[in-house]
């Protein structure tokens, strides 16, 4: 039997939101797989897909470029420890030029970013980097970043205040549609344009948990396949851009897919960033290390 830990009942709850004493339950079933637990969960209580991945637990800024004719652009996550220093203009303003030298640079990963010069500085980006590090007094990464150049389309970007950013790549001469769909896209987080970038194991899972769900519901079996198809379309309208309502629509029905249409457009791809997405934080528990600091000066 595996040992079923109080930090994996606290990851299961915030993932599924039910109380701890199911989620310690389910855990114990599934004989400590936190996937099999989860799913077990859902499947009887009904509880949504887990949130876990898009949780917010590290600082930092997402920044972004595209350059004036809008064919070339990048979109970069910069983490730091605390918010204080995420707010420091000096921070912020190496983030910007991290994207810009991104777009300019074309660097094929992290690595090669780091070697190379800086725009708008002097240095390499770890230069800077490190003095950034002696300057304000906390460690400082270049996660992740995104670029994207084309020659038939046009770039727009999105940033909501500096922990979501979006890249769009579109075709369409309105700047204005642009802005709208990478806003649309920071509100509603779609996984991909369409149906053809959903993971498919995600979609077997929806099936899978839909058929248990209707089973135990106590629906003939004849009908199983029928809802689980159901369920699946339903869960990839949530899921993809084009499937989506926009979120501006007038009538609350309008898709993306269906404006896109109406202004001849279309979109290619798109790169969405939330910093901290997928990182883990230390929860320092102060009280908890005073008293036990106490505790063993004691004794």
């Amino acid at each position: 039997m595996a040992e079923i830990t109080a930090s994996m009942v606290k990851e299961l709850r915030e993932a599924t939101g039910l109380g701890m004493m199911e989620c310690k339950k389910a855990l114990v079933e599934a004989n400590g797989d936190f996937k099999v637990a989860e799913e077990q969960m859902r499947i009887k209580s009904g509880a949504k897909a887990s949130k876990a991945s898009s949780r917010v637990t590290a600082e930092g800024v997402v920044s972004a470029f595209v350059s004036a004719d809008g064919k070339v652009g990048a979109i970069v996550e910069v983490n730091c420890e605390t918010d204080f220093v995420a707010k420091n203009d000096d921070f912020m303003i190496f983030a910007k030029n991290v994207a810009q030298t991104v777009a300019c640079s074309n660097p094929a990963d992290i690595v090669a970013l780091s070697e190379m010069s800086i725009e708008n500085d002097t240095g390499s980006v770890e230069d800077v980097r490190k003095a950034l590090v002696m300057k304000l007094g906390e460690n400082l990464t270049v996660r992740r970043f995104e670029r994207y150049e084309t020659s038939t389309g046009t770039l727009s970007t999105y940033l909501h205040g500096s922990k979501i950013g979006v890249l769009l790549n579109f075709t369409g001469a309105d700047a204005a549609l642009g802005r709208d769909i990478c806003m649309h896209i920071a509100a509603s987080k779609p996984k991909s344009v369409d149906i053809t970038g959903v993971n498919p194991e995600l979609i077997e899972t929806e099936r899978r948990i839909a058929i248990e769900k209707a089973r135990e519901a106590g629906k003939p079996d004849a009908m199983l396949e029928k809802i689980a198809e159901g369920t699946v379309q339903k869960f990839l309208k949530e899921v993809t851009l084009l499937g989506q309502v926009f979120v501006k629509a007038e009538d609350g029905k309008q898709t993306i897919e269906q404006l896109l249409k109406t202004k001849a457009a279309s979109v290619s791809a798109f790169q969405m960033f939330v910093v901290g997405e997928g990182i883990e934080k230390k929860v320092e528990d102060y009280a908890a290390e005073v008293a036990a600091t106490i505790a063993a000066a004691q004794g």
